[in-house]
């Protein structure tokens, strides 16, 4: 009995056959731009269509082997043939899986560089340190995976941390391994300042924003109100003499971004239209999956900012990300951007894959 993933599939082959005559035909090696478009989505087809002919042939040979053994009369064939079957099952149990990947769809954000946003949110001057330390963290992961970091603006706060903090993040998977992290990040520990070692809660909000190309949001000139002021550090301590710092605001939707690392207006002014851009295009996918509700991943989170994520308790040196309900005892590793940060990144993805094949095959 054919089941919805096994219709799908054999969808995919008949356009995939279809696609593969059309670019045979005679008169489409004369239109450059639709043979383009052909070997696009030939490739993109051939990459289901591969596995899944060799899926079919397994089976088949899975099939054949399962009656063979039923068939034989020694003990010894019988066994062999039932050592066949088992392996082609297995084979064919790998490729369906890996066939239900290739069919989830793509985050239409996969690939694209990221700007994270890390705020101080309750706790005070512990909440200010908290956001400095989930910086670092994301500075030394981004280290690991070999990408690239540029702060576009920092807030410092009077006795040390941050108020808040943008960072550019560009490289190979960012926005896929760094998307879960938007959210509400809770820290449980006994602050410094603390004298009769009381357990403070504290927390800091991090937001993920795929970086956007030109081409992804239109901004007008005219829309935009641009300030330019001396930049200044913790306690309006003069940094630069000159009026470097660049405020972008957004008449439209009131949105408003800051860029004051650089000592160029003209750099600064560039960086902050990079973060524009890409506050722009959250806002906008924010509204779009808004319309579609009934289509978003509960199990992972939405990744909306109220929204409490994980919790770093200090005495117990533990995290646990409560979307996944998943515990690890190796906090220090996470804070330093290590492979029990990954873990988590990788278990999310995982929810987020089994969300969407649940959601897919609902559809």
């Amino acid at each position: 009995m054919a089941t919805p993933l096994d219709d799908r599939l054999a969808e995919i082959e008949s356009r995939y056959e279809a696609v593969s005559a059309e670019l045979s035909a005679p008169d489409v090696a004369n239109d450059q731009e639709r043979m383009r478009d052909l070997g696009r989505s030939f490739a993109e087809l051939q990459e289901i269509v591969t596995p899944y002919r060799e899926y079919r042939q397994v089976l088949a040979q899975a099939a054949e082997a399962r009656q063979m053994e039923a068939a034989e009369s020694e003990p010894e064939m019988a066994a062999f043939f039932r050592d066949e079957a088992d392996r082609a099952e297995g084979r064919a149990e790998e490729l369906r899986g890996a066939l239900e990947l290739l069919l989830i769809p793509k985050d239409p954000n996969d690939g694209k560089n990221v700007i994270v946003e890390i705020r101080a949110g309750t706790g005070g001057q512990e909440a200010a340190l908290w956001a400095a330390e989930l910086l670092d963290m994301y500075r030394r992961y981004a280290e690991r995976h070999r990408w690239k970091t540029e702060l576009l603006s920092t807030s410092e706060s009077e006795g040390g941390g941050l108020k808040e903090a943008v960072m550019e993040v560009r490289g190979k998977d960012a926005y896929t391994r760094l998307k879960h992290e938007s959210g509400v990040h809770r820290v449980q520990r006994v602050p410094v300042t603390e004298s009769q070692g009381r357990l403070h809660t504290s927390t800091a909000t991090v937001a993920v924003l795929p970086e956007a190309e030109e081409v992804d949001v239109e901004i007008r000139p005219e829309d935009l109100q641009i300030d330019v002021y001396r930049s200044s550090g913790p306690g309006g301590q003069s940094v630069n003499t000159t009026d470097s710092a660049v405020r972008i605001t957004h008449k439209p939707t009131g949105i408003k971004v800051a860029c004051q690392e650089e000592r160029s207006q003209l750099q600064n002014r560039e960086k902050a239209m990079r973060y524009l851009r890409a506050r722009l295009l959250q806002r906008a996918q924010d509204e779009a999956q808004a319309k579609e509700a009934a289509s978003r991943r509960s199990q992972v989170g939405s990744g909306e900012r109220a929204e409490k994520i994980r919790t770093y308790n200090f005495p117990d040196g533990r995290v646990t990300d409560h979307r996944i309900k998943h515990t690890s005892h190796r906090m220090q590793d996470v804070l330093m951007g290590g492979e029990a940060l990954d873990e988590f990144v990788d278990l999310l993805r995982s929810a987020e894959r089994a969300d969407q094949l649940v959601s897919a095959d609902e559809g």
